[in-house]
């Protein structure tokens, strides 16, 4: 029998919802059908390589949740009491970043990609084959995990205090939900959304977007710490 509760249930969809609207992830979607479309490339053939670059990016986030649990789990739990207090703090730190991005963008340090990895990921973005879409997403995964992936941390926390079934499922619906706006941008795009409709969307939501990341981070955070010290038990 699998068990799943509620109160975990809420909180993983609801940040998987969140963290979903994921500037990264979404404008490499946005670059890779540019580069496709303006080559010359069908709509379908769009299809074919978005599918790739967004399965690859949620396979590489499945597996590296995976990992990172399995690491979690190791820890004695003399101490993961300590790891989750630890985890809290950072994630209600790049909450606050994110909070303050979103009234003074740019000043300051940012939970941001480095130039370097930015630069890489544009070039990947223009090799539009099945394996080079393939490599694109599993790049996009990587370098966004440690610098945007705090909410994603902040869950695998959570599950890796009671790791089931039910758990893994949970992990598995996250992955799902993470990647449903590049599914929604690239059907969009497929039946007949202007490209350049959806690269202003994208800017204009840029705030909003780290306002809700920033809050939900801030919240997460606190909810790992009253769960180390015992005060909030999800069963």
């Amino acid at each position: 029998m699998i068990e799943v509760h509620l109160p975990t249930l809420i909180t993983v969809l609801t940040t998987a919802a969140i963290d979903s609207i994921n500037p990264c992830a979404i404008g490499v979607l946005i670059l890779m059908i540019s580069v496709v479309l303006s080559g010359g490339h069908s709509l379908k053939r769009m299809l074919v390589l978005g599918t790739f670059y967004i399965s690859a990016v949620a396979l590489t986030y499945l597996i590296a949740g995976l990992g990172l649990i399995y690491f979690l789990t190791t820890i004695p739990l003399a101490i993961t009491e300590y790891i989750s207090i630890g985890v809290g703090s950072l994630v209600i730190l790049a909450g606050l970043l994110e909070i303050k991005d979103y009234f003074w963008y740019g000043r300051g340090f940012s939970l941001t990609i480095p130039p370097y990895f930015a630069k890489k990921l544009h070039n990947l973005a223009s090799n539009t084959t099945i394996v080079g879409v393939t490599v694109l997403g599993m790049f996009v995964a990587g370098v966004e995990l440690p610098c945007t992936g705090a909410p994603y941390l902040a869950i695998l926390t959570i599950l890796s205090q009671n790791f089931n079934a039910g758990a893994f499922l949970l992990l598995v619906f996250y992955n799902i939900i993470f990647v449903m706006p590049l599914v929604a941008i690239l059907l969009l795009v497929a039946f007949g959304k202007k490209l350049q409709e959806v690269k202003q969307w994208k800017q204009e939501s840029r705030g909003g977007m780290r306002l809700m990341i920033g809050l939900l981070l801030v919240a997460l955070g606190w909810l790992l710490i009253l769960i180390a010290n015992g005060t909030v038990n999800f069963g």
